[in-house]
């Protein structure tokens, strides 16, 4: 330690701040509230141009409030508005080539990932009032959709902890099974 004596107060505490600030950034990288980027979709999806056009979520994520699933929309369903809709756009004309007129399915990648083990019903919630934006974020102000919060157990039960039949939702077997 007497070589310690020899480095000027205000470098060790520089040093010690350093050290501070890499470990503060390398914790939140591992396990950060926020979630990753948006993955590469396969075409581009603006929610926040659909949602200025008054499309409400459940149009397109139709079985939110009927099954465990939201549902992503299916080619039918966007070839549906978008053969008039804007069909002169370079993505609408993608869409309708390169997946609507061979009638195969658009290869979305989910963004928000749950671990297998984990059942989750989008339904039970929706139906209870719980709007999209408390779990996915303001999506209609997004122009790609990315995970904005690690959905872990942790900010699960953050959430179940504060309802009015929490004893009900702490129960392991409400989700895990």
């Amino acid at each position: 330690m007497q070589f310690m004596r020899n480095i000027p107060f205000a470098l060790r505490l520089a040093g010690v701040v350093v050290v501070a600030l890499v470990l503060t950034g390398v914790l939140y990288f591992f396990w950060g509230a926020h979630a990753q980027a948006a993955p590469p979709q396969p075409l581009p999806f603006p929610h926040k141009l659909m949602v200025g056009a008054g499309v409400q979520c459940l149009f397109c994520h139709s079985t939110a409030t009927t099954g465990p699933a939201a549902g992503i929309p299916s080619v039918e369903k966007c070839a549906g508005c978008h053969q008039v809709i804007a069909a002169n756009k370079p993505a609408i004309q993608t869409l309708l080539t390169k997946y609507w007129q061979p009638k195969q399915p658009i290869p979305w990648v989910r963004v928000n990932q749950l671990p297998r083990y984990v059942r989750f019903a989008h339904n039970v919630h929706v139906n209870s009032g719980i709007n999209c934006e408390r779990c996915h974020g303001n999506v209609g102000q997004m122009n790609e959709d990315y995970q904005v919060v690690r959905m872990n157990m942790g900010w699960c039960l953050s959430c179940h902890d504060q309802q009015p039949n929490i004893r009900q939702l702490q129960d392991c077997s409400i989700c895990h099974y």
